[in-house]
């Protein structure tokens, strides 16, 4: 035991220069598509088969109430970018470009001496699905293995630095971390810290493309459903979790693989290692399905931060919501904040400090679209999520309330009930106050749509090549 504590206090040390700061640390990023908060082992889904998700959660610190402020893909990945809300940057849809002029994470990590990697998934680039991306639009990412969108996970293409179309090995989750492994493994400057992003398709329907070994895992029959998934939508519901669970454990295998590739390279003290989701995904709960909804199967996201040379492991309960995260990791990173970012930079809380959150965080739905468009019952709103509640207006007024310590599941909206009357109230000057400092006017979709020069068809969606 003790020549073990020896060996990790030697560690650390070589972790230090000269002067006694810790060295800047490496930055490896894991995100995934649509897996909502509550599908692991470690948040307590008996459904789930995550071990290695569970174990990196051990070592973290896991934040409980981590939040997709607009659930749906690229406002979510451009905000992570730039730590901007979507009114800011302006990707408050799917499709739409991020501007190549944008102060990204990578961007500010590479002034600072950092190797940039990205590996996967993109989708902010709104140049069409399958269109080659040049370099000049990778938002500060040198290293380039990636493709602007494709869920067909068995059949998966990506360029690398020509326009050369090139195509993942089998399941393109595997390929993808294989090519990350290598990618740590090769690099040739040890001394050189390096930032990479590994982005997963999965758990993104469709929910059956996926390796038979893992769906074996499941028997669809004995799936424990959630009780705020309605008796009509069950059959359903239970054939989509069998897909969703078997993405999520062929991913926890990724997230296995990357943690035990920084083990063997001795990296693991000086790295931090992040998890997370862009969105949720309703799955039935609600009789509805994906994401842009406000509950909490579409909202809430998993938030792991590992970073051993500086942080224990702990369960934060600190609302934070996608535009705190660059800002935070560029915290831990010992890194300068770009005066563009809009979010709060959570290290000093993660290292014991105070908590930057006021206890609660907006979410919106800036312009309905696709699946969930205003001929299929969606619809612009503006909310927040404390610690217990969810307060959401609809343009017409308030529209939902959620006690979610006394119903988990939201299967009562309390709004206007006379008893929540003073609750209602007071959410709803939090969430006024809320607006007013981010400059937020909630208009209707038509407003911002018309703002940005974007171009939608009847549906209110952007029409995307494929």
């Amino acid at each position: 035991m003790k020549r073990i504590k020896l060996v990790l206090v030697l560690t650390i040390v070589f972790a230090l220069n000269l002067s006694g700061a810790i060295q800047k640390p490496n930055l490896i990023v894991i995100m995934a598509d649509q897996w909502r908060s509550q599908a692991t082992g470690y948040a307590g889904d008996v459904n789930a088969k995550t071990p290695n998700l569970d174990t990196l959660c051990s070592q973290s610190v896991w934040f409980v109430n981590a939040v997709s402020a607009v659930p749906v893909c690229c406002p979510a990945r451009a905000t992570f970018m730039t730590g901007q809300r979507p009114l800011t940057h302006g990707v408050f849809m799917n499709d739409v470009p991020l501007s190549p002029k944008a102060v990204t994470i990578a961007k500010v990590l590479k002034n600072e001496g950092y190797d940039t990697a990205y590996i996967g998934k993109w989708h902010i680039d709104g140049h069409g699905r399958s269109s080659f991306i040049p370099k000049k639009r990778r938002q500060g990412f040198d290293y380039w293995k990636a493709l602007e969108c494709t869920h067909n996970y068995s059949n998966s293409f990506y360029y690398a630095d020509t326009p050369k179309k090139l195509k993942w090995d089998g399941y393109d989750a595997f390929a993808q971390t294989r090519d990350a492994i290598q990618y740590l493994k090769n690099r040739k400057d040890e001394n050189k810290p390096f930032f990479l992003m590994l982005s997963f398709g999965p758990p993104h329907s469709p929910y059956h493309v996926v390796p038979s070994e893992y769906k074996s895992l499941f028997d669809p029959s004995k799936l424990l459903l959630r009780p705020n998934i309605p008796s009509d939508c069950k059959n359903q519901a239970k054939n989509m979790l069998w897909g969703y669970y078997a993405h999520c454990a062929a991913l926890d295998k990724c997230v296995g693989d990357i943690m035990q590739t920084i083990d063997e390279l001795g990296i693991s003290t000086n790295t931090i290692l992040v998890f997370l989701s862009d969105h949720g995904d309703m799955l039935g709960s609600q009789g509805l399905y994906r994401k842009q909804k406000p509950y909490e199967e579409s909202i809430r996201i998993p938030l792991l931060i590992r970073y051993p040379a500086l942080l224990k492991s702990k369960k934060a309960d600190a609302l934070i919501n996608f535009e705190d995260i660059m800002p935070t990791l560029l915290g831990l990173c010992n890194v300068k904040i770009p005066k563009t970012v809009e979010g709060a930079d959570f290290s000093d809380y993660l290292k014991g400090g105070e908590n930057p959150n006021d206890g609660s965080t907006l979410i919106s739905c800036v312009a309905p679209f696709g699946e969930w468009s205003r001929k299929t019952g969606g619809k612009e709103y503006r909310g927040i999520r404390t610690e217990r509640y969810t307060y959401v207006r609809d343009l017409k007024g308030p529209w939902l309330l959620f006690d979610n310590q006394k119903d988990p599941f939201q299967l009562t909206n309390l709004v206007n009930k006379l008893e929540y009357k003073d609750i209602q109230d007071e959410l709803d000057k939090t969430l006024s106050r809320k607006l007013n400092i981010t400059k937020d006017e909630f208009k209707p979709a038509d407003y911002y749509i018309k703002k940005w020069g974007y171009k939608v068809d009847a549906t209110g969606t952007v029409p995307f090549a494929p």
